[in-house]
């Protein structure tokens, strides 16, 4: 096996470090260093939007480090009160657990919350077959972290307040990304649907842009949605959703309004049959149907007028 930790040390993480501005003149080479650290001191890092799975692209992960060790250690920061929160790295970490690696090579960073956010989506973005949930949270998460960044000057790099200069954080993200400021909004709203509705965009059941719409739906109404999907065997489509949006900002939108525009039809009012056998137990056998119609419908407005109903027409 190759001396993981001498080849580790010799990693310079020059695309990150340009990224960002740490490194160079007045740069945070002070603030890092590499270490081999012990596989149960690292934690994920919090609301981790990308998916670790154990799948075929893992499976390269595991065949390389087997190979070669971990040619690009991972990045972590230190965490209260101890042990270290990974920033990037979380799928070279599990293939290190699966080959039963006690340490892996680490360059331990001290980063803002809002440094951090900012390399972990940017390490991850990148990524192949990325479903929409992933997207629109690290989306929103660097978003965030960049406003965040722009009320707290201490903590931008000039680097990054050179990028952002004339721009708004949106423009940014959507610069780098390589897609308009309105599809990154398209993303983000995503992340205000409920996780029901979410995997059936994941799963390209529900449209993207219908998933966008039926965010703006509050959680009732799109627990309400997820029942009437679940009873009609019918995902809205673009139109629909919009439409249901429309009508829940107009405070219009209940069950049979939902049900009209999903099916297209209106609910079926529950029918009654009165059989003819058991009404002969109370009249006369000459009398006709219409005969008997009547009788009923005069003893319905007495019935009513006795109990304070009016009859509706």
């Amino acid at each position: 096996m190759p001396d993981k930790k001498g080849s580790a040390s010799k990693i310079k993480m020059h695309s990150v470090d340009e990224l960002f501005g740490i490194g160079g003149e007045g740069g945070s080479h002070a603030r890092e260093h590499i270490k081999d650290i012990e596989i149960t001191e690292l934690s994920p890092f919090k609301d981790h939007p990308f998916r670790v799975l154990d799948d075929e692209k893992m499976k390269e992960t595991v065949e390389s480090i087997h190979g070669y060790g971990v040619l690009n250690p991972i990045i972590v920061r230190p965490k209260q009160p101890h042990g270290y929160e990974i920033i990037a790295g979380h799928r070279r970490k599990r293939a290190c657990e699966i080959l039963g690696f006690d340490k892996i090579p680490c360059i331990i960073r001290e980063l803002s919350d809002e440094e951090a956010t900012i390399i972990m989506v940017d390490s991850n973005i990148q990524r192949d077959e990325l479903l929409y949930s992933e997207k629109a949270f690290a989306y929103r998460m660097k978003l965030e972290a960049i406003k965040k960044q722009g009320k707290r000057r201490d903590l931008t790099s000039c680097q990054i307040d050179t990028k952002l200069k004339g721009k708004t954080s949106a423009e940014s993200i959507a610069e780098e990304m390589g897609e308009s400021r309105k599809q990154i909004y398209r993303y983000i709203r995503l992340t205000y649907l409920i996780k029901p509705l979410l995997n059936m965009v994941d799963d390209k059941r529900i449209p993207f842009n219908a998933g966008g719409e039926l965010s703006y739906l509050q959680p009732g109404e799109q627990e309400m949605l997820l029942k009437a999907i679940e009873t009609y065997s019918v995902f809205p489509n673009l139109a629909q959703s919009a439409k249901m949006r429309k009508l829940s900002s107009e405070g219009r939108l209940d069950e049979t309004g939902m049900e009209l525009v999903l099916t297209g039809t209106k609910p079926q009012q529950a029918s009654i049959k009165l059989h003819r056998k058991k009404l002969n137990d109370y009249f006369p056998e000459n009398y006709s149907s219409e005969q008997i119609e009547e009788v009923i419908y005069e003893l319905l407005r007495q019935w009513s007028a006795g109990h304070g109903a009016e009859p509706q027409n």
